[in-house]
């Protein structure tokens, strides 16, 4: 295990200070003094004055030219916003576009569309996506592992399709307070992909190997900014609830019973790149349903988690181990048990050092004999190289004013549950390579 770590380092040690794969691909980025109205027309001041992202690369069916199908690309931002706008030709004039679905995060491969890629740190590894099909459902989430998307983030931001005979032209504006940064930072990671099922084309910004997505951080150009960015001021949100509810049962003739609940939760982001989030007495009823699988292995399913209190940087406390293996996953909290309370810390310090922490507690489930417990966990990566990492995990898990083995009639549960994990996560900056070790 010893000789393996120190192979993985070594060989990491020539990625040190490599130089990006796509930096000479700029997009210089300019603020704006006049507004910009989202509606799908290119009019505004704005895009008259935006430098222009054009000459798209072929990724699939192969990638050793220039795309057939041609898309331009304008950005710029004002004090609150990031627009962009994207105008996607057709093939032949009047040609039908494909949408399998108008739902959000649409099915990438069963749809016209047009997105994007953001990696605010530009580390290659994590980031934002965002975009929307011919037809104008969105599509949003976070990058995590160099270009893995996680689609059950969604956030507050608009945009815009609007068709015409010739093309479809796509328009958004996404608050600086939606997505995380580092204030003072002048350049990001960008880029851009568009998919033309008729022309059976897929295509991006710079050119990527077709056997990476156009998702790879590491295959970003550069968005330029003309200064340098500003905190985005107080960024909380609150959202309380009250529930209330009477049932009786009419055969027995039983008296009514009453329920009555109320719970809130807060995001506030700390800094521009550090994000807090409270709950008490959560309610997650609201959450989507999870797809019906049949499982005929001998492990148990890992169903994504979908609970927005879970989600901002989710990559860093449940990507520890393997896809089978994972020595913590949040959906084991509040299973089947209600949530007390909670807080959880996660985000970037700088652009090498990422940290979460987080600690939940459930209630006591009188009729199983569940004791109330306390969940606390503590994760740090710190980025080493072009794009490989070290990390830690602490997991305790921990059942209060318990005592195993008093009650007889009751299931028996442990008093504790803990464990520390390190791993050595090795990336090129080229995408070619990657590998793990855990201890």
């Amino acid at each position: 295990m010893k000789l393996l770590f120190g192979i993985l380092l070594c060989s990491g040690s020539l990625l040190t200070y490599a130089q990006k794969k796509n930096s000479q691909y700029e997009l210089h980025i300019r603020k704006t003094t006049e507004p910009v109205v989202i509606d799908g027309i290119m009019n505004d001041v704005g895009w008259q004055e935006a430098e222009t992202a054009g000459s798209f690369f072929m990724v699939l069916p192969m990638d050793t030219s220039h795309a057939n199908v041609k898309t331009e690309v304008k950005m710029t931002y004002d004090k609150e916003n990031l627009y962009i706008i994207a105008i996607c030709y057709l093939p032949k004039e009047k040609t039908p576009y494909m949408v399998e679905s108008l739902r959000r995060d649409f099915v990438f491969g069963k749809n016209d569309n047009f997105i994007f890629f953001l990696d605010p740190f530009n580390d290659l590894t994590n980031g934002f996506t965002f975009g929307a099909n011919a037809a104008g459902a969105q599509w949003d989430g976070t990058l995590y592992d160099g270009g893995k998307a996680d689609l059950n983030w969604d956030n507050k931001w608009v945009s815009v399709v609007k068709n015409y005979d010739d093309k479809w032209i796509f328009e958004a504006a996404i608050p600086f307070k939606t997505i995380r940064y580092k204030k003072g930072i002048t350049q990001w990671g960008v880029n851009f992909s568009r998919l033309d099922i008729t022309a059976a084309e897929k295509s991006s910004w710079t050119p990527i190997p077709r056997q990476f997505p156009t998702a790879s951080l590491a295959y970003t150009g550069q968005l330029v900014w003309d200064q340098p960015l500003h905190d985005p001021g107080l960024n909380l949100s609150l959202i309380p609830y009250a529930l209330t509810g009477v049932s009786k049962d009419y055969n027995l003739d039983t008296k009514a019973s009453f329920r009555n609940e109320v719970g809130i939760d807060a995001k506030i982001a700390l800094t521009s790149s550090l994000n807090l989030d409270l709950t008490v007495n959560p309610d997650y009823s609201q959450v989507e349903v999870d797809k019906q699988v049949t499982n005929l292995d001998r492990f148990e399913l890992f169903f994504p988690e979908k609970r927005q209190f879970f989600l901002e940087n989710n990559d860093l406390f449940g990507n520890f181990g393997f896809t089978n293996i994972r020595p913590f996953f949040s959906r084991r909290i509040g299973l089947g048990v209600p949530i007390s309370f909670g807080a959880r810390l996660s985000g970037n310090i700088d652009k090498n050092w990422r940290i979460g922490a987080m600690d939940m507690q459930t209630k006591k489930q009188t009729e199983t004999g569940l004791p109330a417990q306390n969940f606390a966990v503590l994760a740090v990566q710190r980025k080493v190289f072009a794009r490989s990492n070290i990390r830690m995990i602490f997991i305790n898990k921990q059942s209060l004013n318990y005592e195993p083995g008093k009650d007889s009639t009751k299931p028996q549960y442990s008093l504790y549950n803990r464990n520390i994990v390190a791993e050595y996560n090795l990336a090129f900056s080229k995408n070619v390579w990657t590998a793990k070790q855990r201890v």
